[in-house]
Parts: structure tokens; C-alpha cells; sequence
């Protein structure tokens, strides 16, 4: 007899699977509507949406705002895509930061090597 157990879904599968809600819909939504949708058409159990969501929220993936007694959440891909463009910004800029650090290093060690050849001619 075979077993299947079904693997249940990583906590970062469940944020993906979270900003594909806000993505496909352009939408806006309350907490409950997310417990709602969010077992049934990515998967996520209900239990744990807050969880996930407090986490994009901590991560400024999602932005969300209270009006009145209500908590509001929402993302859109053009903020998701600014951000990633400025993330790879700051990788270029520190990748160009550290060749240069690189540069010097090898630099100090070309003249510590002509340095240590040089003694041991003389």
C-alpha cells in the first residue's frame, strides 16, 4: 500500500503565493476576505494568513492603513518592481564598492610582494 502524505507549503511559498492575491487582483482587502480567499485559491490555511501577512507587511511588501475600526491591506506590482529595481541598485553599487576595495588589496600585495623580492635580492 502506498502512503501519500501531502507536503504542506514553506512559509516563503505562502508569501508568494500571498502577493499573487494582490497581484492578479489589483485589489484591496480586509483581513477576513484574505482568510477567505487565500485557502481557497492558493492553498493557504486560513490559520496562517495573519501570520504571512503581518510578515509582508514587516517587510513593506504590503502596505496597509486602518480606516475607521478597519484594517485595510493592498500591494501592486509597479511598488513591488521599484522595489527590486532599487534593491538591485544597492547590489551594483556594492559590487562596484568592493572591486574597487578589491583593486587596492591586490595593489598592497603586488608591492609587499616587490617589497619582500627586493629584500631578498639585496
Amino acid at each position: 500500500m502506498c502512503w501519500s502524505k501531502k507536503k504542506g507549503l514553506s512559509f516563503e511559498e505562502k508569501r508568494v503565493r500571498m502577493m499573487e492575491i494582490f497581484f492578479e487582483t489589483k485589489d484591496v482587502f480586509q483581513l477576513k476576505d484574505l482568510e477567505k480567499i487565500a485557502p481557497k485559491e492558493k492553498g493557504i490555511t486560513s490559520v496562517s494568513v495573519k501570520e504571512i501577512l503581518q510578515s509582508l507587511v514587516d517587510d513593506g511588501m504590503v502596505d496597509t492603513d486602518r480606516i475607521g475600526t478597519s484594517n485595510y491591506f493592498w500591494a501592486f506590482p509597479s511598488k513591488a518592481l521599484h522595489a527590486r529595481k532599487r534593491k538591485l541598485e544597492e547590489l551594483e553599487s556594492q559590487v562596484k564598492k568592493f572591486g574597487r576595495f578589491l583593486l587596492e588589496l591586490e595593489k598592497a600585495f603586488c608591492l609587499l610582494a616587490a617589497e619582500s623580492i627586493m629584500q631578498n635580492i639585496i
